[in-house]
């Protein structure tokens, strides 16, 4: 591909997201949809292992950040050094007795959070089976599958990071699919960093629609300080069981990464038995 070829591919790629963010522009203030009784706080936050956009490395604002949060279940990407014992960058100690949120064992060496700095932590569940997922790419990426016993049922969580290239990012997204089609079905979430901020049918994620989609409608996340890039997600399926999806954009998240937390409310009481029915 020659340097015009890429400079075309780039301004046509900014300019569907400029379409595509003026299209779901609402005319005025609109009101976030009231949460079913019940229903549990899902959360994913890329810490750019706890650099904030100022520079700073500062494990205690990502903390801070986390509280604000009041997740019942929270995916972190970038929580371990990259290079080196991997070790993990949080005080896990101190987040359980500050929001009672516990850090789900991978199996990593001591001192890790994370597989491939995917870490998950919940409030008032149990680990059923955790699988480590090896995506494809040019870059180390990988994904954790979990399945949780919650007070509610049982829930299937994906913490992923997919790649920086478009063609690996799809690649990524069918070996996810092809695992998750290999298990038993039951509710499943699959969040993270999925570095994917082109909307329609250039999107590398367009495969996920079926099962997962529409996967387009989220909030921007990215640069944390003015947000216009919508590079995580929280998806669901079967659908109807998320609501209130929003960038969690305190002053504090806007400095603390260059990511902005994505929340959302989940629904796995009743709701969650007639919709998986009505899927089948």
């Amino acid at each position: 591909m020659t340097r015009r070829q890429i400079a075309l591919d780039r301004a046509r790629s900014f300019t569907d997201l400029l379409a595509a963010r003026l299209m779901r522009m609402p005319a005025g203030p609109v009101p976030p949809a009231e949460p079913p009784p019940g229903a549990l706080r899902i959360a994913t936050y890329n810490i750019h292992k706890c650099v904030g956009t100022d520079g700073r490395f500062d494990p205690g604002r990502i903390a801070a950040v986390i509280r604000e949060l009041d997740a019942d279940v929270l995916a972190l990407q970038e929580a371990d050094r990259r290079f080196g014992r991997r070790e993990g960058l949080l005080d896990l100690i101190g987040l359980e007795r500050e929001t009672g949120l516990r850090l789900v064992p991978l199996g990593m060496a001591a001192g890790g959070h994370g597989w491939h700095g995917n870490a998950l932590l919940v409030r008032n569940g149990r680990m059923i089976e955790a699988h480590r997922l090896r995506l494809p790419g040019g870059e180390p990426r990988g994904a954790a599958m979990v399945d949780l016993q919650l007070p509610d049922g049982r829930l299937r969580v994906v913490n992923a990071h997919l790649g920086l290239l478009r063609r690996h990012r799809a690649q990524q997204v069918a070996a996810l699919l092809e695992r998750l089609a290999e298990v038993d079905e039951m509710p499943t979430l699959l969040l993270g960093d999925l570095n994917e901020w082109r909307p329609g049918p250039r999107s590398s994620l367009r495969a996920l629609d079926r099962d997962f989609g529409p996967v387009d409608v989220t909030p921007a996340t990215f640069p944390a300080r003015l947000p216009i890039l919508s590079l995580d997600r929280i998806l669901c399926r079967p659908h109807g069981l998320l609501s209130g999806l929003v960038a969690h954009a305190s002053p504090l998240a806007r400095i603390a990464s260059d990511h902005l937390p994505l929340t959302a409310r989940l629904d796995l009481s009743g709701r969650a038995a007639s919709a998986m029915a009505a899927a089948a």
